[in-house]
């Protein structure tokens, strides 16, 4: 089940059980309770659908490209900013984990035979 559906299975008038015990029962945190969550504002939703065009017709852009990008464009972002709404939408670059296996590769040790 998931955080938002347990955070509305709280019941805040239940004299049983208090807010602290059903938050340990549901498995989530008070913070999340008692704080409303902020809503999004329009510059966010459509920087959002910017980064997802640039992502869509790019793929292989990470965060700092694409910040480039949209700083060409004349949009005031911070890479941070970029990450959080990548990480956000799950844009993840198509060939991220490809450079990894390479340097492992390259860094396996060769047996060396001993002659005698």
């Amino acid at each position: 089940m998931s955080t938002p559906d347990r955070r509305g299975m709280l019941d805040r008038d239940d004299m049983a059980l208090s807010i602290r015990r059903q938050c340990m029962l549901l498995g989530i945190a008070r913070s999340g309770v008692y704080r409303p969550p902020r809503p999004a504002n329009d510059n966010d939703l459509a920087l959002m659908r910017r980064i997802d065009e640039l992502f869509t017709a790019w793929p292989f852009l990470g965060s700092r490209r694409m910040t480039a990008m949209l700083k060409a464009e004349g949009l005031q972002v911070n890479r941070k900013r970029v990450q959080r709404f990548m990480r956000k939408m799950a844009s993840r670059r198509w060939d991220q984990g490809r450079t990894r296996r390479g340097r492992r590769r390259a860094t396996r040790s060769i047996p060396i035979c001993c002659a005698t």
